[in-house]
């Protein structure tokens, strides 16, 4: 059976469809797809399935979950989006950072995901130290997808394509640079350029190299690489799955 979200008024849908309208307008006005993907990620990456608590429900408005390490930058994401959210009242923090991200996918080439409105917002952000760090292997992306969260390495491999969006920066990872030639476009260029190994201008960190080094992982980042619609479809799932936890 699948999760059951409250029923919403009329007047509440509305203002849903309206603010995924205004959020497709101005991610694409501004291009920073990547940014605000990265802001969905991360805010829905806290969660922890043993306690129950963290997740997707707007924490991230908070300059306390801002200030989090991983969290650099993000504090940029919620002060560009934070006028569109204004106008918008019946739709909560949590929900409007996961649609958002699902904008920022759409926007930029990527597959349609279902969106399932009526998150709850929380007052308190999680713990710190609960999001993946770059500079770490296998084991740790399955403590915390699969262990933490409650995922599958499918879903791991297929949420790691979100780096086809984007550059990382120094402060951050202590590397500069994108992970493909065409950074705003979602594509599966991602998985293709981990199977041709490093080149020069473009990037590999730690946890990427993780996925074309693990026996389990590898397959998924090879079917990935050769089918663009398959990497789609999985990558719709599981950011729905990412969206709805907890």
């Amino acid at each position: 059976m699948g999760k059951i979200y409250p029923s919403l008024s009329e007047e509440h849908k509305s203002a849903v469809d309206q603010a995924k309208g205004e959020l497709r307008a101005f991610i694409t006005e501004k291009q920073c797809a990547p940014l605000v993907l990265r802001l969905a990620f991360h805010s829905a990456g806290t969660f922890d399935v043993n306690t129950k608590t963290g997740g997707p429900f707007g924490t991230m408005k908070l300059k306390s979950e801002q200030n989090h390490g991983p969290n650099v930058g993000l504090d940029t994401a919620v002060e560009l989006l934070e006028p569109i959210k204004q106008k918008f009242p019946l739709v909560s923090y949590g929900d409007f950072y996961m649609m958002a991200g699902i904008v920022a996918v759409e926007s930029t080439g990527g597959p349609q995901i279902t969106f399932n409105p009526g998150r709850t917002d929380l007052d308190a952000p999680p713990p710190e130290g609960r999001l993946p760090l770059p500079n770490q292997g296998p084991d740790q992306l399955r403590n915390v997808f699969v262990n933490t969260m409650g995922l599958t390495d499918q879903d791991i491999v297929a949420l790691s394509g979100a780096h086809t969006l984007g550059s990382t920066h120094k402060e951050r990872s202590g590397q500069d640079g994108s992970w493909t030639s065409n950074p705003m476009v979602f594509d599966n260029s991602y998985f293709k350029e981990l199977l041709a190994g490093e080149k020069a201008g473009l990037i590999q960190l730690t946890s990427d190299k993780a996925l074309v080094e693990d026996p389990a992982f590898r397959p998924l980042v090879e079917k990935f690489a050769a089918d663009q619609n398959a990497f789609f479809q999985a990558f719709a799932e599981s950011y729905l799955k990412l969206s709805e936890l907890g």
